[in-house]
């Protein structure tokens, strides 16, 4: 394994080790979170700024669930606010799960939790197999760029640019405390000024080095 250069032996043991479970709108506080108190402030402090930029990051995006309802989210709030630059990069360890994301193509059971009016308005409905399916459409592929990322590496972000939030969810579960720590320590560096950091549910930042704010429970602020 070590001696495959491609890396594909490597993603196979990580799927086999990690559970790659997820779904739209996962944690469902985060996104009222995002929706009701977090993105107006930003969009507001970056208007009056002339800066029509939004930076984003899901670390660990497995399948594409949690990307694509990142950007449902960002999409209906700048919604008749003119046209803002909003990118958001979604990264996974694991190659198969990539490809998935990608495709961004699900069945009905999995998009229940996404409304009837986002779906018309960001899905495409089509029948496979005589079984409803849904797509992620263009305005939601447009905005997010998939990558594959060990974060224990590199990343292909600049630091100076700053990322306005980061969803790392269910993926620092597989470290122990000192990775943790350097994890969390590398998002502080990549957010800008109030940005925040969203964890899993079984993520807390208890017993590590940080200089986030809690804000509530596996959300964090750079204050």
């Amino acid at each position: 394994m070590l001696e495959d250069k491609t890396g594909k032996e490597f993603s196979i043991l990580i799927d086999s080790l990690s559970t790659n479970l997820t779904s739209f709108f996962r944690e469902n506080q985060h996104f009222e979170f995002l929706q009701d108190t977090f993105l107006p402030s930003l969009l507001e402090r970056k208007a009056k700024n002339r800066d029509f930029k939004i930076r984003a990051w899901s670390a660990g995006c497995s399948s594409g669930e949690e990307p694509y309802s990142i950007a449902i989210t960002l999409l209906d709030s700048v919604e008749g606010q003119g046209r803002w630059d909003i990118k958001l990069l979604a990264t996974d360890i694991s190659t198969s799960m990539l490809e998935v994301a990608k495709m961004g193509v699900y069945d009905k059971q999995r998009v229940n939790p996404v409304s009837p009016l986002q779906r018309q308005k960001y899905l495409i409905h089509s029948k496979e197999n005589n079984q409803s399916v849904f797509e992620a459409g263009k305005k939601l592929k447009d905005i997010i760029v998939f990558r594959y990322l060990n974060l224990m590496q590199e990343w292909p972000i600049n630091p100076s640019s700053g990322v306005d939030f980061i969803f790392c969810r269910n993926v620092m579960i597989y470290f122990d405390k000192q990775t943790q720590e350097n994890l969390v320590n590398r998002y502080w560096n990549l957010l800008a000024p109030g940005g925040v950091l969203f964890t899993g549910h079984s993520e807390s930042l208890t017993g590590i080095r940080h200089k986030y704010k809690y804000i509530q429970p596996t959300i964090y602020a750079k204050l």
